[in-house]
């Protein structure tokens, strides 16, 4: 009696892919049961005899013919131990991401159905380093030296990437990299209020500069250290340089002149209605004007030179 041997079962090869047993069909093989040497056509070595699907996996024994040196070789290493393993020839034919069909530690999509055609005595064998595969007539050699000609899983690379991402996302908002997703959102939600506080702040600061800049434009109007006129324009100025600076500005400004106070008039206190103050020589009566000449001059060559932007020579 042949050695009873393993052929394929569902575990998780180096590849990251898995076979389903139930999804193996046998029947074909059944009927040309051949044995390879290294999936090497025309090197027959002998049949498999009784193979079987159970207990999710496949076995059957080896039986060597013996015809040929390489064969009794092979029977040889077999019962030495030398050689203990074979390798499952299978034609793809259906796989499958469903989730329900993948195991941890699998990266490639579940091989569901398939046709077993071949089976080879291997140096490296089982499931996980040399199965032969065949896929639209091409055939994928898996061994240790080979490349998988399977996909990676499609979503398992997106929740890779999504992974990645959110640990990112973690560490730039100061959250360990392994913060859940619900840790994640709970700190944009603060960072959210934050901001939105900020917002509202800074909003009341810009109002309150805003009163301040308008409550010393108009004090400085009140206050003769301004015309009226200017106003809107000292407002625009303060919310440029800031009410600080534009306050230090109006203090450097002197107050217009009293001309009646710098002509000494007498009988009337400072602040009177029958003070007057003049901005231009024009503004000055005709009374008053000969006066002004004769006692300020300064301020009669002032007023000249605000009328008649020239200076006065006198």
């Amino acid at each position: 009696m042949g050695k009873r041997v393993r052929i394929s079962n569902e575990s998780v090869n180096c590849y990251g892919f898995r076979v389903l047993t139930a999804g193996v069909n046998v029947e074909q093989y059944k009927r040309n049961p051949v044995l390879l040497y290294m999936h090497e056509r025309g090197n027959v070595v002998g049949y498999v005899k009784d193979p079987k699907v159970e207990n999710d996996e496949i076995t059957g024994e080896l039986m060597f013919d013996c015809a040929s040196e390489q064969s009794e070789r092979c029977q040889k290493q077999f019962e030495f131990g030398s050689l203990r393993m074979v390798s499952a020839g299978l034609e793809i034919i259906e796989t499958s991401e469903d989730p329900a069909m993948l195991v941890p530690g699998q990266t490639r999509p579940t091989i569901t159905k398939s046709r077993l055609f071949e089976v080879s005595v291997a140096d490296v064998g089982a499931n996980d380093d040399a199965i032969v595969l065949e896929k639209d007539g091409k055939r994928i050699m898996l061994s240790k030296d080979g490349a998988c000609g399977l996909p990676l899983i499609t979503h398992n690379n997106n929740q890779s990437n999504k992974d990645m991402e959110q640990k990112v996302i973690a560490l730039q908002l100061g959250l360990p990299e392994t913060a859940t997703e619900n840790e994640i959102n709970a700190k944009l939600a603060q960072l959210k209020a934050l901001q939105q506080e900020n917002e509202t702040l800074k909003a009341e600061k810009q109002k309150l500069a805003e009163a301040r800049i308008a409550q010393l434009v108009d004090a400085a109007v009140a206050e003769k250290r301004l015309d009226a006129q200017h106003k809107e324009q000292f407002v625009k100025l303060g919310g440029q340089i800031g009410a600080e600076e534009l306050e230090k500005t109006l203090q450097a400004m002197k107050p217009q002149v009293k001309l009646s106070v710098m002509l000494g008039h007498q009988g009337s206190a400072p602040g009177s209605a029958s003070e007057k103050t003049y901005t231009k020589l024009s503004e000055v009566p005709a009374d008053e004007l000969v006066k002004l000449r004769a006692e300020n001059v300064e301020e009669y060559k002032k007023l000249y030179e605000a009328e008649y932007s020239m200076k006065c020579e006198l």
